[in-house]
């Protein structure tokens, strides 16, 4: 089987979401494939070849964000793949002559609908075009074989607006390894929590005012928000905080910062209202680091029992849940737990469900 992999989407300055994902995907697949698959990473950027797999096989090809991407299967089919697989559902299927898989991580986009910053303007305005209705994604996802996910939540979603009539599989995104980013001399200590860590974003939905105003009820603790941030959204979280309340802004950080804050007496604190997964989450978990995280569907998958899920909307109850894993047994419950649930999303459960399903298409092509 010839797979090719579209690699495009991996970043060489640092790792989003789907740049990780892309990357982690990859090293995982080509660790376990047999020897009787050859794949092909798709690459944009002569820079990217560094983060593929040593020895890999790569083809250059147009940026994603290209007018030609419109015209891509088009330009595969000079290249005769078995298969192909892309993390993301942009690439362009129409008379395509190979099997094809599509991937959308969620539907957090037709919920609120602001586009990635780092995309040309022009894009961004498409992007909203697109989810104004579930019409092109409709269109978009049945133009594939398959469809990946990368949760059971999203792909329940899916079927309840029945975005496509493809067959959905679940590639689990999988947490990295924060406790390989700690310094030599740092390690998890695993006491009371003293240092709350947020991270993520700041858009609305991410409802940081919730717990800015929870450190109104833990004195002494310290809320630590990690990613960067305008001055003029700090004002106003400074603004909702309370006189005492200890909140550093660290205003970026890089993994190893990340890691060690969270293993220093450390737990992962998030009130967003919605999400498309909850990766920070999944980190802490793995880390062995409790988390009090929103009560909701995509968090139980992510977490199960090693979290403490509170309203929101509650301050107050967001407080309640850090005190009570001052308790030095119902933490180390919470933390077994977690660490538990978390160590079912592997890269290489995920790349072997990847597998699976390219295998299965290349065999229909007869």
């Amino acid at each position: 089987m010839r797979l090719f992999f579209d690699a495009r989407y991996i970043r060489t300055d640092f790792h989003d979401g789907i740049s990780r994902f892309s990357h982690e995907l990859a090293h995982a697949l080509v660790a376990t494939v047999p020897a009787d698959v050859e794949i092909t990473f798709l690459i944009h950027d002569e820079a990217q070849r560094a983060f593929l797999p040593a020895g890999s096989a790569a083809h250059m090809f147009h940026a994603p964000t290209s007018a030609k991407e419109a015209i891509a299967a088009r330009l595969l089919n000079k290249l005769r793949p078995d298969v192909v697989y892309s993390p993301m559902q942009t690439l362009g299927s129409a008379g395509r002559k190979f099997r094809l898989i599509l991937t959308l991580h969620d539907m957090i986009y037709y919920r609120h609908r602001t586009p990635p910053r780092n995309l040309p303007w022009v894009v961004r305005v498409g992007w909203r075009l697109f989810h104004l209705t579930y019409v092109p994604q409709r269109i978009t996802l049945n133009g594939a074989d398959i469809v990946a996910t990368v949760s059971e939540e999203s792909r329940r979603q899916f079927a309840e607006v029945n975005l496509t009539k493809r067959e959905v599989v679940v590639v689990h995104n999988a947490p990295q390894k924060l406790a390989e980013q700690l310094p030599a001399e740092a390690a998890v200590t695993g006491g009371a929590p003293q240092n709350l860590v947020y991270m993520g974003s700041f858009m609305p939905y991410k409802n940081v005012e919730t717990l800015v105003r929870a450190m109104a009820y833990l004195p002494g603790r310290t809320l630590h928000v990690l990613s960067r941030i305008t001055p003029a959204r700090r004002g106003e979280y400074e603004a909702l905080a309370a006189p005492d309340a200890n909140i550093v802004f660290h205003n970026g950080v890089s993994d190893a910062e990340y890691a060690a804050l969270l293993a220093d007496d450390g737990a992962l604190v998030t009130m967003s209202l919605d999400e498309g997964y909850g990766l920070p989450v999944a980190e802490a978990l793995e880390l062995g680091v409790p988390a009090v995280i929103t009560d909701m569907p995509i968090f139980r998958e992510v977490a199960g029992n090693g979290a403490l899920y509170v309203d929101p909307h509650d301050p107050k109850a967001v407080a309640d849940a850090v005190v009570a894993l001052d308790d030095d047994a119902r933490r180390a419950a919470v933390i077994a737990a977690g660490q538990a649930h978390v160590a079912r999303f592997t890269w290489e459960r995920s790349a072997g469900v990847l597998l699976e399903a390219a295998q299965r298409l290349a065999a229909s092509r007869g």
